[in-house]
């Protein structure tokens, strides 16, 4: 546990190796045989949301990780990210009710107007990066996200081995 999350060599590690993981599949997945996220029979769908798990380890995108899955089991990137989208809902949803359980001693009638808001805000800037994030993938495809990636991972590389 000490060396995955409180080592951020690591974890720039996971962003360059994503990266290169990103552009790999860009370029070398499967041809796509599925096109639409609502239609994926079911074992596809468990075998592709297990890909989730990837994200346990500091550095690996949820999102990121189970577009990559849904590629190798021959989904389109559009729908392999719209589907990733669906996937987040339970698991968002399920943070939350963790949370507000865990914090149900704050939760006054002062402070839930601000989480309302919080909330709304927090919905609308997440349509707008999905809507963002789909139409990077649909005119680019994943390169422009490993490409950040890489940068990222090589910059705090770069930070890490000179503040040594």
């Amino acid at each position: 546990k000490a060396v995955l999350f409180d080592t951020p060599i690591v974890q720039c590690i996971s962003l360059i190796l994503g990266g290169i993981v990103l552009l790999f599949i860009d370029r070398m997945a499967p041809p796509p045989v599925a096109t639409d996220p609502m239609k994926l029979p079911l074992s596809k769908a468990l075998i592709i949301g297990l890909f989730q798990v990837l994200a346990m380890i500091p550095g690996v995108s949820r999102s990121g990780a189970t577009i990559v899955g849904g590629m190798l089991f021959g989904v389109e990137k559009r729908a392999a990210a719209e589907f990733t989208f669906f996937l987040a809902i339970p698991t968002m949803l399920g943070a939350f009710v963790l949370d507000a359980w865990e914090s149900r001693d704050q939760l006054t009638a002062h402070t839930m107007p601000l989480i309302a808001i919080g909330f709304v805000v927090a919905f609308v800037v997440a349509l707008f990066v999905i809507r963002t994030m789909l139409a990077v993938v649909t005119s680019r495809g994943l390169a422009p996200f490993g490409w950040l990636r890489i940068a990222i991972g090589g910059a705090g590389l770069a930070w890490f081995t000179l503040a040594s």
